[in-house]
């Protein structure tokens, strides 16, 4: 959800630079509607999850999220290339959702401390676990190691650790940042 707000923020600043040019003010501001809307879906599953008596069937974004996640973060201004590997098993239940987060939460790093950074995204999916790797090269603006508060970082090395995965998050030598994550995923050995 803090993807979302992010997102919202830099659409509307940007378009705050369009009024000339009522086309692509357009496109902007329906972004900032979809992204609001979209922000809303999370709010509302995070009040799912964080209510266990509220419905049981499962509730772990699609693949198709990732996507849509990529695009509006490229829409936000940020040049992200996408891979996916594999196919997701049928029961990630949990790995699923900490694989989404932790995609969501690093785009939104990107954008917030290396906007306009070319920006890699790797998700693969094996048979008992999903590793994601999301890395920026360090050309945007305000590149560098995240300034923030850290507790997103934080947060998303627990959710993998409880799962009894790995996460890892700074610099590269070269420049940028750089999240990796795996996430044992499917029944338990």
């Amino acid at each position: 959800m803090t993807h979302h707000v992010t997102a919202m923020v830099v659409q509307a600043e940007a378009a705050r630079y369009l009024t000339a040019s009522p086309d692509r003010l357009d496109q902007t501001l329906t972004a900032v509607s979809d992204t609001g809307r979209r922000a809303i879906t999370d709010l509302r599953h995070l009040l799912d999850l964080l209510n266990p008596d509220h419905g049981t069937e499962a509730r772990t974004p699609s693949v198709g999220r990732l996507l849509t996640l990529v695009e509006q973060t490229r829409r936000a201004g940020q040049p992200v290339e996408f891979t996916e590997e594999g196919t997701p098993a049928e029961s990630t239940g949990s790995a699923d959702l900490v694989a989404y987060r932790v995609v969501q939460e690093a785009l939104t790093n990107a954008l917030k401390y290396a906007h306009g950074s070319r920006t890699s995204v790797q998700v693969r999916h094996a048979e008992k676990e999903i590793t994601v790797e999301v890395s920026t090269d360090g050309s945007g603006s305000r590149a560098g190691s995240p300034g923030g508060s850290g507790r997103g970082l934080a947060g998303l090395r627990e959710r993998v650790d409880v799962l009894g995965g790995d996460f890892s998050a700074g610099t590269q030598t070269a420049g940028g940042f750089v999240v990796r994550a795996r996430i044992p995923a499917g029944s338990p050995s």
